[in-house]
């Protein structure tokens, strides 16, 4: 890549630490931030979100308009943005990626600036510069603006149920092997690739992996390292520092699946089946795994074996111009022999 880039308009504000929650109503005012939309996810515990209302009025706000976010699609984000009020300061997205990803797009159609108060640390799109929305029912990655604020309280995702946090783990691990194939197009292609990106990538593995547990300090870990992983992918322009041949299994499965399961699961345990395919990474990838309970959290609902390699041999062919160890060679044998010998997979997919 040569020549200067326009500046990449970053989350000026960060707040990771428990009980962040109850002070969104100061962040908000320190902003002047005083007519707020509250975009909240369906079916998000009340009490979360009956918190978050306090705080605003609380510290002044003098409107709180609180939208449920039902479906996460572009017409549901741009329906959206034409009832939110004209003198609208700020967009708050609270709960899961649905609500998200729908108020990042709501913020972004607006102009205006976003908090993204994620309530589980389920994958790194609360911090990316697209939204994952559905177009006329059809799932589209869509080019949206990176939060003005991120604020995680880490007392209330430690509350998520645990397979949240797998699925977040199984995001993170997927930077590994994303980056490897980054590589790969580089030296078969020529694509260029951001160091600094990559290089950013790579950290925000390394920071969680010095303690991959699941605490305060663990989650504020991995809430930072997703949260920096989706600022690499707007550094460089492109989803390449966190999407390789692992994400285009999980978009496989997604299509194929008489059941798909949560993003980061199934990406979790395609990186891991990559990084040995790519010969290289498993060791990191697979102390995370262990360390964190991802494969109890697979086998008490384990993968269906013959989806998988069928997902495997198609998954090349959904973006022919993205090159990665899947475009080298027909994968699904090896996939169906790590699948029936790798002890670790033991009861993570039934026939």
């Amino acid at each position: 890549m040569s020549g200067w880039r326009t500046a990449v308009g970053i989350p000026t504000f960060v707040r990771i630490k428990p009980g962040a929650l109850d002070r969104l109503g100061i962040y908000a005012a320190r902003h002047d931030h005083r007519q707020v939309a509250l975009i909240a996810s369906e079916g998000l515990p009340a009490p979360i979100v009956a918190r978050a209302e306090q705080v605003l009025h609380a510290e002044g706000a003098e409107r709180v308009v609180n939208i449920e976010a039902e479906e996460a699609s572009f017409e549901a984000a741009a329906g959206l943005v034409a009832h939110l009020p004209r003198d609208l300061d700020a967009v708050v997205g609270l709960g899961g990626g649905k609500a998200l990803d729908v108020a990042k797009y709501a913020a972004f159609l607006a102009g205006k600036p976003m908090y993204a108060v994620p309530t589980s640390l389920s994958n790194d799109g609360f911090c990316s510069p697209r939204s994952s929305l559905t177009l006329q029912g059809k799932r589209r990655s869509l080019p949206a603006a990176l939060p003005f604020a991120v604020v995680v309280d880490t007392a209330v995702v430690e509350g998520a149920p645990s397979v949240l946090w797998w699925s977040g783990v199984g995001d993170l691990v997927a930077k590994v092997t994303a980056v490897r194939d980054w590589k790969l197009a580089y030296h078969a292609l020529g694509e260029p690739v951001d160091d600094f990106a990559a290089l950013l990538s790579d950290a925000t593995v390394s920071q969680f992996l010095s303690r991959p547990e699941r605490d305060h300090e663990g989650l504020r870990l991995l809430a930072t390292a997703l949260m920096l992983n989706g600022i690499a992918m707007a550094v460089c322009g492109s989803s390449r520092p966190a999407s390789g041949s692992e994400h285009l299994i999980s978009h496989a499965l997604d299509a194929i699946s008489e059941r798909p399961r949560l993003h980061g699961l199934q990406v979790g345990m395609a990186t891991y089946l990559v990084s040995r395919l790519q010969g290289e990474g498993t060791s990191r990838i697979a102390g995370a795994l262990d360390r964190t309970g991802f494969w109890d959290g697979i086998r008490h609902d384990p993968f269906s074996r013959a989806e998988w390699l069928e997902a495997v041999a198609m998954a090349p062919g959904l973006d022919p111009r993205r090159y990665t160890i899947l475009s080298t060679r027909d994968s699904a044998p090896e996939v169906a022999a790590m699948i029936d010998q790798d002890e670790r997979l033991r009861g993570c997919f039934a026939r």
